[in-house]
């Protein structure tokens, strides 16, 4: 199977550096409500840009973070900070800090003058909104003891701003509540995740010189490629639900020295991002393996046929990744060595679906379709139009480059507020076509197939391959000798 999927994108973005529009002039149109320098007395440290808040100290930023009586800050600046932030701090430790802030304009009010002080329960409510944001939007940020220690401590100092009616301390109450449930939720999602498949090597079960049992195939499950299309869609949309921007950032601040990044041992592990990683490769490695055991040329021809046809509904869906998956798994060497099968096969519909996944220039035909398919999204008025897959490990690769190419700090110091609007904007995008609820119905069946479904090891795909077609030449014949004299001898 690949290599852990932190790993893998490491080893593919140091291959090519992107040459493509993703990376050109991110921040050259005007970003909707970004946050604006009007600040009063606030601090003036950061720096803009065309309006828009490019660099500041970690100071500043916090400080833009927290609103006073008179100012709250922007939303997009909400989400893009506190995305950003542990890559150089930790959430306990921004909390507290926020905290701070928060008691020290709290005093301010209660010392000043009666309109000040009458103005403390709008202070108060717009804490509690920020906090509101907060918790729903990261909900593994307040995992820890520390981090619901500074939030309690804060809600604490807010709610005595309105001892009267008790209203805030109810909104608290169901905060605290919601945030609790989604801590339990996804700690259920990780203790029942689901086991790696493991690829077949028993030798009985790839020998094809061995009287063959009955055997299931994919085409005995569903022979209609746009309902395994859809399947396929329902599969991707319930594995993209469980990843959560923090996981996203994970990017960052994985490949950030221990040095530059002090919170790294307390961080969400990237399982979420490594399951939906070897959800790719395992659906490649089906492929390949339905393709590699059909004995007959004929019905091998057709299952790849079949296959194309998959692939290109997923492109009509926008289930980019599956199609990914499905091309990558036929162009396995073990199935695109069977010459005398794809010679039969009818490779138009292929061809163009190949064009579409063409790796030159950065997958500039694919970024192309998948802006197509975002457009389509935004105007759709139907969540089968709004379906949006993109293909995830490209989507990892395009935010590590970001990463790679842009400092976290500039030469004065200052947090390269910049870069993080870029990476806010990708995950945000992915954020919002993750949220689209999927208009297909499950099939059990068809679905306990695609997940459950045996496949085989590289090296039984070698065998399963070689006894289709025989090897063609002495490299194929040598590789052949060797694969199935080490399986006969496995015990």
């Amino acid at each position: 199977m690949a290599e852990p999927l932190c790993n893998a994108a490491v080893k593919k973005c140091k291959e090519t550096m992107p040459q493509t529009p993703i990376f050109s002039s991110m921040l050259g149109s005007s970003c909707s409500g970004q946050v604006q320098p009007d600040m009063g007395e606030r601090c003036v440290d950061p720096v803009y840009q065309d309006g828009n808040l490019v660099s500041g100290s970690l100071e500043a930023l916090i400080e833009h973070l927290v609103p006073t009586m008179d100012y709250y800050p922007d939303r997009t600046y909400i989400f893009t900070f506190l995305l950003s932030s542990r890559v150089f701090i930790h959430p306990h430790e921004l909390l507290a800090k926020v905290g701070q802030i928060c008691i020290k304009q709290k005093q301010q009010l209660e010392a000043g003058t009666e309109a000040e002080k009458a103005k403390l329960k709008s202070f108060a409510a717009k804490i509690i909104q920020l906090l509101k944001e907060w918790t729903e939007t990261f909900p593994y940020d307040f995992q820890d003891e520390k981090s619901m220690k500074e939030l309690k401590e804060i809600a604490h100092r807010i709610t005595q701003c309105d001892e009267e009616n008790g209203t805030m301390k109810k909104i608290i109450s169901q905060m605290t509540q919601t945030l609790l449930m989604a801590l339990s939720a996804r700690s259920q999602y990780q203790e029942i995740r689901e086991k790696f498949r493991q690829p077949v090597t028993d030798k009985g079960t790839i020998l094809k010189t061995k009287p063959q049992s009955t055997q299931k195939d994919i085409l005995s499950v569903c022979c209609d490629p746009l309902i395994l299309a859809q399947q396929l869609t329902y599969i991707e949309l319930e594995r993209v639900s469980n990843i959560y921007p923090e996981d996203l950032m994970q990017i960052v601040s994985h490949m950030d020295s221990l040095d530059n990044h002090k919170c790294r041992g307390d961080v969400t592990k990237t399982y979420n991002l490594e399951a939906y990683d070897n959800w790719f490769n395992c659906l490649s490695m089906l492929v390949a393996t339905e393709i590699c055991r059909v004995v007959k040329k004929k019905q091998r021809t057709r299952m790849v046929e079949f296959f194309i046809d998959v692939a290109r509904e997923c492109f009509n869906i926008g289930n980019f990744n599956s199609m990914m998956a499905i091309i990558s798994g036929m162009n396995l060497s073990p199935v695109a060595r069977l010459k005398k099968t794809w010679s039969k096969v009818k490779t138009a519909k292929f061809d163009v679906l190949e064009h579409h996944m063409d790796p030159s220039s950065n997958f500039c035909n694919y970024r192309t379709a998948l802006q197509g398919a975002a457009q389509r999204s935004q105007t759709a008025n139907s969540n089968r139009e709004k379906i949006v897959i993109p293909v995830f490990n490209l989507f990892i690769k395009d935010i590590y480059f970001l990463h790679k190419i842009h400092t976290n700090r500039l030469p004065n110091g200052q947090i390269n507020f910049k870069k993080f609007w870029e990476i806010s904007r990708q995950i945000h995008d992915f954020l919002t076509w993750k949220q689209v609820e999927c208009p297909f119905e499950k099939d059990k069946k068809i679905q306990s197939y695609l997940l459950t479904a045996p496949i085989y090891s590289e090296e039984a795909l070698f065998i399963a391959s070689f006894e289709s077609e025989g090897p063609e030449n002495h490299m194929e014949k040598d590789s052949w000798k060797t694969l199935r004299t080490t399986l006969l001898n496995r015990a």
